[in-house]
């Protein structure tokens, strides 16, 4: 299976839309004592809802996520690799710098709470920082079952998708029937209801995730009438289940609407993400002819190797802005979701991307860091049988998944557990390392290049190594800087802006973009083996 550069088009456009839609929504008001609030413009002004029709753009992650997941794993099987290897190092590759992440933001909520701040607005705060982690929990439970959904797509096809498409339908009708509602599981802690309901997070972004294995396999892509197909299937069908009830039109969540397009996600989320898949289809030919452009192909890898920083950073700005001029009255006041609030959109929106470009270059040395570390402790490709990974991952996934529900600090305090959860999760699967190849052996090009004295050739099979704060990318082992393209091959370098023919292994000097086999950990002199590519500590994007 070959790379694809829409696939990682898709990820950067995702990523984009992701945070200019969350900028968006997001709106502050000061109140006359001085404090702020947010008040939720899809609640308070209900026609914003159909915006969201063109900002949930999170189905496209997950196609692109199982496309080069699909090819990643293929690949590594193909090398001997187990399943608990690759597992393991795209669970070191998400959870790096996701524990980063939470350590800062949890550490400076706890600062912040020693110096008296009001619960309220650590609250704010902490929810801020936490809402776009709905994804994480996801995917990285739909990554450690790729191996058993990537078994059934070579048996069965696209009638995997379909019949989990069929499962899905029927859990999202009975959660909106209210079956299982007032009876709770253990100390009423989860109710019956919501334990069913949540089954829908892997079926319906699980059917868009293996309808990237499909595409991948050709299963769909070369047939134009299939993006027709699916684009208008899946277009009725949202409008039929909209219309007639009880499903709203909001693709995000929103407070006090049930049932929720997405909290757990429904029958018509559902049919608007295979919808979404018809139109990217639909889309490829065009802007694969767009992407062979040289400036746009940079600036699409420019934004794939931040994309993971900009996914985890993006409300920073949002914090930074309240406290320069909303906290000092400094910000002009208009009615919330009056004509002039949003005419005052358009500088909210530059603002916050100057202080968020300011952000990503103070956070570069971090990145570094943790891509080398990371590239040091991925756990073997070969590893067997694994059990810190599996352990890892079962301990992170509800923790991400309480913060994404909960934010870093209900009601002003944090939790215990929840922390303790991805910290213990993270450090199992670290734990599970370091590997340094297929077999667990660094080869002689390999080593030169990760000490910075050999950064031209890498011996096909013996890892990558990306120089000067090359990034990569989700699913796939896409190693990008600036952006310059390098094409599956026999094993070379790729030096600035060139492009090269590459093996299971390479060093991508500088500016360099590799399209690897089974993919590298890019960072400043850092070491890799080959791998899968899902998400770097350093900046590649949830996909």
């Amino acid at each position: 299976m070959e790379r694809d550069g829409y696939v990682d088009f898709l990820r950067a456009w995702a990523i984009v839309l992701v945070v200019v839609g969350h900028w968006v929504i997001t709106g502050l008001v000061r109140h006359p004592d001085g404090t702020l609030g947010a008040p939720e413009l899809l609640a308070t002004v209900p026609w914003t809802q159909w915006l969201t029709l063109g900002f949930q753009i999170m189905p496209l992650f997950f196609l692109a996520g199982g496309h080069a997941a699909a090819g990643s794993w293929e690949r590594a099987r193909a090398r001997g690799g187990s399943a608990a290897g690759w597992v393991g190092r795209r669970a070191v590759r998400l959870l790096l710098p996701v524990g980063a992440y939470c350590g800062l933001v949890l550490t400076g909520l706890g600062v912040a709470s020693l110096a008296g701040v009001d619960r309220g607005t650590l609250a704010l705060v902490g929810w801020a920082m936490a809402m776009q982690f709905w994804f994480l929990p996801v995917y990285l439970l739909l990554s450690a079952l790729t191996p058993v959904l990537y078994a059934a797509h070579r048996r069965w096809g696209v009638w995997v998708p379909v019949g989990m498409g069929v499962v899905a339908v029927g859990v999202s009708w009975g959660t909106a029937s209210g079956i299982g509602a007032g009876a709770d599981l253990g100390a009423g802690s989860l109710s019956v209801a919501d334990a069913f309901g949540s089954l829908n997070y892997v079926l319906v972004w699980g059917v868009v995730y293996q309808l990237g294995f499909c595409w991948g396999d050709r299963l769909l892509g070369g047939r134009p009438w299939v993006g027709g197909a699916l684009t208008l299937g899946g277009g009725a069908a949202f409008a039929a289940l909209v219309g007639a009830e009880p499903f709203p039109v909001s693709l995000i969540l929103v407070t006090g609407q049930d049932p929720s397009n997405t909290n757990p996600p429904s029958a018509a989320m559902l049919a608007w993400s295979v919808g979404q898949v018809g139109l990217a289809l639909l889309a490829a030919p065009a802007v694969r002819r767009w992407l062979e452009r040289e400036r746009v192909w940079r600036g699409v890898g420019r934004l794939g190797g931040l994309s993971m920083t900009l996914y985890l950073w993006h409300m920073l700005p949002v914090l930074v802005v309240a406290a320069a001029f909303y906290l000092p009255g400094l910000a002009p006041r208009p009615a919330f979701g009056s004509a002039a609030w949003w005419a005052w959109r358009v500088p909210w929106l530059v603002v916050l991307g100057a202080v968020l470009a300011g952000v990503v270059r103070a956070l570069m040395p971090l990145e570094r860091l943790l891509a080398s570390v990371g590239g040091r402790l991925r756990p073997d490709a070969r590893l067997r049988p694994g059990l810190r990974v599996w352990a890892g991952i079962a301990a992170a996934v509800p923790s991400l998944a309480y913060f994404a529900g909960h934010g870093f600090a209900p009601g002003g305090r944090l939790s215990l557990p929840a922390v303790l959860g991805l910290a213990v999760g993270t450090a199992l699967v670290v734990a599970s390392g370091p590997g340094r190849g297929p077999g667990g052996e660094q080869g002689p090009d390999t080593a030169r290049a990760a000490d910075g004295r050999d950064c031209g050739r890498a011996a096909p099979g013996g890892g990558a190594v990306a120089v000067a704060g090359a990034r990569e990318e989700v699913g796939g082992g896409v190693v990008t800087a600036s952006g310059a393209r390098v094409q599956p091959g026999d094993g070379a370098g790729a030096a600035a802006g060139t492009r090269a023919e590459l093996g299971e292994g390479s060093v991508a000097a500088s500016g360099a973009r590799e399209e690897l086999g089974d993919g590298a950990l890019a960072a400043a002199r850092a070491q890799a083996g080959p791998d899968d590519g899902s998400v770097t500590a350093g900046g590649a994007g949830p996909g």
